[in-house]
This record gives C-alpha cells, structure tokens and sequence, in this order.
C-alpha cells in the first residue's frame, strides 16, 4: 500500500520547537534590514513562517504629519521624539506578538534598538510569553565602501522623499551621528544576563554568536556567516532536450536528442563567450577546495548526476572544470520513474489527484515532493550565498523552480506552478535590493541566443513574474 501524502506537513513543521522574535541591533545604514530581508526569505523559502516587522515603518505612520523627522528627532536629548520612538517600538512588538500567536514561526524586529534601555523591555516583554525564543542580532559596519554604498540607498526612505540628494545626505549623517551618541553595543551585559546573541561585521565577513540554542537559532547563524554582497552572476538552465522528453516520460537516467545535443553545444558557445578561459594568475590559481570546487575568477560549472545534464556539459573547454553533484538531480518519482503523467494517473490515481492538488506536499509514490528537494538543495542555496565567482547550473524543472523561487522570494505553491522552459537560460544578478534577472532563449533555425526577457525584483525578497 502507497502511502498517503501528508498534508498537515508545514502544519507541523511550523509547530516544532519554539517559536522565534529576532532583534535587530545597530546604527543606522549598517545593514540591519538587508540582513532581515536575507533571512525571512532563506527561512520561508524552508517552509516557515516568517515576517518583518519595521519599526521605522509604523514610527511614519505614528507621527505622520506631527514631527518633521529631520536629525533632530533622534536626537536622545529629545524627550517627546525619544518617548514617541520607544513607545513605536514596543507597539511594533505587540504587533509581532499577535503575529505569532495567530500561527507564525519567526518574526524580526527591525530597528536600531540601540540602547539597553531599549532591549531590556522588549526582553521583558517576549519574557512574558511562553514558547517564544529570543535572539539578538547585531549589524557593526566598519568598510567606508559598503557605508557609502547604504547611506546613498537611504535616498530612497520616505523620511527622505522630495529632499535634495546632498541635503539629505546631510541630514541622515546627522541622524546617525545623534544614534551614536546613546549607543550601547551587544556584549558582557547580555552575556551576563545569558541573552542570546550574534554579532555581524560588515555584512557577513566574520560573525561572532553567543548562547546560540536550537535548530532555528543555528539555522540564521550558519546562514550569516556564509553571505556577502559582491557583485556575481548565476546562470540557470535546465538540461538539453532527452528522450523523455520527446516521449512525454518523467524522471529516469535518458541521454539526449540530437536537439538537445545542439543546445548543448550553443550553450557552451554562450557561457564561453561570456567567460573565456584567463590565463594562469598566480593569486587565482589556488583552488576552493570547499562544497562546490572551482575558485578564483573562472565560471564554475555545476551538473546533476544524471546522464542528461552531464551530456549537456559535454561541450565546454575540458579546461572548465565541472562538478557534478547529486544534489541538483531531478525529483525522484520513485515508482513513477519513466512513466508518462497518463499512465500515473491510471496506475495510481488517488496519489496523482492528491499531488495535482497540492504539488509542494504532495508526493509520488515512493518518491520525493517539493520539500524534500527544498531540503536537499539547502547546502546548493548556501554554497551560492557564499560564492563571489560566477556560475552556471545545468539541472532540471523542479530544482529551477526550487532555485528561482528562493532568489525572487516566490510563494512556496506558485513556485510549483512555474513555467520554466527548456533550451532557456536565466541570468541572475543578486543585489543588495533584490535580483535582476535576465531571460536568453536558444533559437533552433539560428543556433544562438537571444534576450527574451528582462526583470527586476526592486526590494528585498520582491516576487518577480517568471512566466
């Protein structure tokens, strides 16, 4: 007897352990919410429920019209504005507290929360609610590069809307300047009260953790300390046409038509024009002997294990070095292997109806579903976090839709329904506010590629439509 998909799956994947409320720490354009929105979609892309909550945000919303929120406001000999901006914060955490007890998993509170004062009554506060763990995460930024680069972003913040570009500037260097004044950083104090904690220098170049508990807590630490925001470029693509394919069959070990062979060879043209072979530099040539191989500044070229893909591979300069990892196979359909959807429905018809209802949870028989992949692919998202070279992944249908829905923030059960091609490449470009991508399509009659598609997610984790 196959056994029945378990539909109560996220239910309970969202029901183990504690609960979670991050505290964000820092001064102003430190990366505070670049690494929030970083986080809330790597753990929703797991399967848990997460949401920010911005203090900056409802403290507009709050005042809107009463207070020009010039540097003056943050000034901590202000009382009114420093009574306004307190009481702000606590509303935002009732809001958060509400939030996860009507079903979510992990909220972030995004803020300076710069001074003790400040922490201990939101400690106090979440203290007050059983099942709920708390943690500190503080962003210090010390690379002048990086500062300019945020301060020049915040020209986008509605405190600074309309406002002459050098004055506003002025003005938040102001802001952060009053912030400094009060500023308690996370340390002895915190260890001696045994509050949880993790300090980020300079957007994840080294991470300093203290009384880290739990698989959650783990999870955001060891994520950390694996990003970076340097400028890279990754291609995805699924394999060439196969003989399944062509057959309407799913899954198996097929080797390629004499059509998916010619795409093939015009993708290894496509990436090779993009990144020829450079020559031998002596401070390149050392090896990345971590997860994922390659290293220095040539493209690095991923394959699953099967036949397929590697095929697909087959006509790069042997001077690319490609690896191949099980990872990025294609969904195992277990008993479905080398079946047509027509003959699964036959076969197994109560299993075909309740995976055509629900894709993410829904499994075949004696196979895996969506969240198994999302699982397996965990260490791929992570090794892509931390490479700064290119790379181009040769893989298959549901691991694009798994690796695509993780870089644009797409909903878990859209992801199932997107539609990705064959013989298309997605070129993406991570940024600090989202990720470009951009949609070449392989012409048959022309042997090449052309642009077919050009888009952009604007903010942090924004959806992009794919289709």
């Amino acid at each position: 007897m196959i056994p029945h998909c378990d539909t109560d799956y996220l239910e309970r994947r969202n029901e183990i352990g504690p609960k979670l409320v991050i505290v964000m720490v820092g001064l102003p354009a430190r990366g505070k919410s670049y690494i929030s929105h970083k986080l809330r979609r790597f753990l929703s892309w797991m399967g848990f429920r997460t949401k920010i909550f911005n203090v900056g945000n409802r403290r507009r919303v709050a005042d809107a019209g009463a207070t020009t929120h010039d540097a003056t406001f943050f000034d901590p000999n202000n009382a009114r504005a420093r009574e306004l901006r307190e009481q702000v914060a606590l509303d935002t955490l009732e809001e958060l507290i509400s939030w996860l007890k009507s079903g979510g998993k992990v909220a972030i509170h995004d803020a300076t929360n710069s001074t003790r004062v400040r922490r201990y009554a939101l400690i106090h506060r979440v203290s007050q609610e059983p099942n709920i763990s708390f943690m500190f995460m503080e962003s210090i930024c010390t690379d002048p590069i990086i500062l300019e680069t945020n301060i020049r972003m915040k020209l986008n913040s509605p405190d600074y809307r309309n406002m002459d570009p050098e004055m506003a500037i002025a003005d938040f260097k102001a802001r952060t300047h009053n912030y400094e004044k009060a500023y308690e950083p996370l340390g002895d104090v915190e260890e001696q009260l045994d509050v949880s904690y993790v300090k980020v220098f300079n957007v994840g170049k080294k991470s300093i953790a203290y009384n880290v508990r739990g698989y959650l807590m783990s999870q955001c630490v060891f994520f950390l300390g694996n990003m970076h925001i340097a400028d890279r470029v990754i291609y995805l693509t699924r394999h060439g046409e196969s003989e399944y394919n062509r057959e309407g069959k799913i899954g198996g070990d097929p080797p390629l038509t004499d059509q998916g062979r010619q795409f093939a060879a015009a993708l290894a043209r496509f990436a090779q024009e993009r990144h020829p072979i450079a020559p031998a530099c002596p401070e390149k040539s050392k090896a990345d002997s971590t997860f994922g191989g390659g290293g220095g500044g040539q493209l690095q070229l991923w394959t699953s294990k099967l036949r397929r893909t590697v095929e697909t591979a087959q006509f790069f300069d042997e001077q690319y070095e490609v690896t191949t990892m099980r990872f990025l196979n294609e969904i195992y359909s277990g008993l479905c292997e080398g079946m047509t959807y027509d003959d699964i429905e036959k076969v197994y018809p109560e299993e075909y109806r309740t995976r055509q209802a629900n894709k993410l949870i829904g499994r075949y028989p004696g196979g895996e579903n969506y969240m198994d992949v999302i699982e397996r692919l965990r260490p791929v998202v992570v090794e892509l976090e931390r490479l700064s070279t290119d790379v181009l992944i040769i893989t298959h249908n549901v691991v694009m839709r798994t690796l695509l829905a993780y870089f644009t923030g797409m909903d878990l059960l859209e992801m199932t329904l997107l539609d990705v091609p064959l013989h298309t490449v997605y070129c993406l470009k991570p940024k600090p506010y989202g990720v470009e991508i951009v949609k070449y399509r392989w012409n048959k009659e022309t042997d090449g590629f052309c642009e077919w598609d050009r888009l952009q997610g604007r903010e942090y984790g924004s959806r992009v439509n794919l289709v």
